[in-house]
């Protein structure tokens, strides 16, 4: 009997330290079995890159992920929010939004299945453009099923599930990948900043998924940025920023080991998360441990040394670094994956 326990602790204590080896020194892409939100729930469906709550962000999918029914856009008209500029609503008065991963030329939708049960397509029946707004922004593209889908200067139209009133934009930025619509397509933004797009596919011409070439709306310096890469700020010296140059970030009350996030729920729509980056799309990063965290909320982030990493909603162009300090407990990522500037 007392060889058998022996064997058994040598087994678990072989095992875990195989797992601590691997978090931080690039030699696993899923978070390490046992982890405080190593996995999604049970039963939550596989995450495939829709960046949604458990598995889609609708909280509760549709028996086989059935898509919801398209609602009809009707009357479009515009919100102006002091928080997210002038957001676009249907004739119910619901926040629109788009997707980086669909394209606008063409026309193209990368959101099926459960996915569309968490957002479900705007139907262009009966769509009429927002007052002042140009009506040849207003278009349409035919998805699989059938459904006529509203398109604004190309880019497809979706509610959000969880937006249950009007004046609700609870899907702004989740995943960082989905993002209320401006009047004229791009993603909403204070100050009419709409066109400081994160994200590719928006240039004339481009039909690849957002993110493929790492190129801003605006064709600005972005452009043929890895994955993750290192800029030197005049302010904080080396620090690491996204394929589109966006500041990267750390949580204080975040932890590494094990990987757990304390940034959930409204916290991410401030805060979204890196998506997952390949280990050979990067430069400049010295402490790679390029560890994919699987959130409990079903979203895959990106770590460097095992430490989630984040960009700041508040950042509204690349070299933006409005999140430093903020509350206290979010900072800048050095190459090496430490907090830039924070208390020792």
């Amino acid at each position: 009997m007392n060889t058998w326990r022996n064997a058994s602790l040598a087994v678990t204590a072989a095992a875990m330290l195989a797992l601590t080896t691997a978090c931080g020194q690039d030699k696993g892409d899923q978070s390490p079995a046992g982890s405080v939100g190593a996995a999604a729930p049970a039963g939550a469906p596989a995450e495939n890159g829709y960046g949604s709550g458990s598995g889609y962000g609708s909280g509760a999918g549709a028996a086989g992920g059935a898509a919801t029914a398209a609602k009809p856009a009707g009357q479009l008209a515009v919100w102006d929010s002091k928080q997210f500029g002038q957001v676009v609503t249907d004739s119910e008065g619901f926040t629109l939004y788009r997707f980086d991963k669909d394209t606008a030329n063409p026309p193209k939708s990368a959101c099926e299945g459960e996915c569309a049960t968490a957002w479900p397509v705007v139907s262009a029946d009966g769509a009429k453009p927002p007052a002042g707004v140009d009506a040849s922004l207003i278009g349409e593209l035919t998805r699989d099923d059938g459904t006529k889908q509203l398109t604004i200067d190309g880019w497809p139209m979706y509610r959000y599930a969880k937006d249950t009133k009007t004046g609700d934009v609870k899907g702004q930025g989740v995943g960082g990948t989905w993002y209320a619509a401006a009047p004229d397509g791009k993603k909403a933004a204070p100050g009419g900043a709409a066109g400081q797009e994160a994200g590719a596919g928006e240039e004339a011409g481009s039909a690849g998924e957002a993110g493929d070439t790492g190129e801003g709306a605006d064709g600005g310096s972005s452009v043929d940025l890895a994955g993750l890469s290192v800029r030197d700020d005049p302010k904080l010296g080396e620090v690491v920023v996204d394929r589109n140059g966006m500041t990267v970030y750390r949580f204080e009350k975040d932890s590494a080991w094990p990987m757990k996030t304390a940034c959930t729920g409204d916290c991410l729509k401030k805060w979204p998360v890196v998506e997952p980056v390949d280990k050979n799309d990067t430069e400049g990063i010295k402490k790679k441990g390029f560890v994919t965290f699987n959130r409990p909320d079903g979203i895959k982030q990106q770590t460097i040394d095992c430490w989630p990493l984040y960009t700041f909603a508040g950042d509204k162009k690349p070299g933006d670094t409005n999140g430093q300090g903020v509350g206290g407990t979010w900072y800048a990522v050095s190459p090496e994956g430490k907090m830039v500037g924070a208390p020792k």
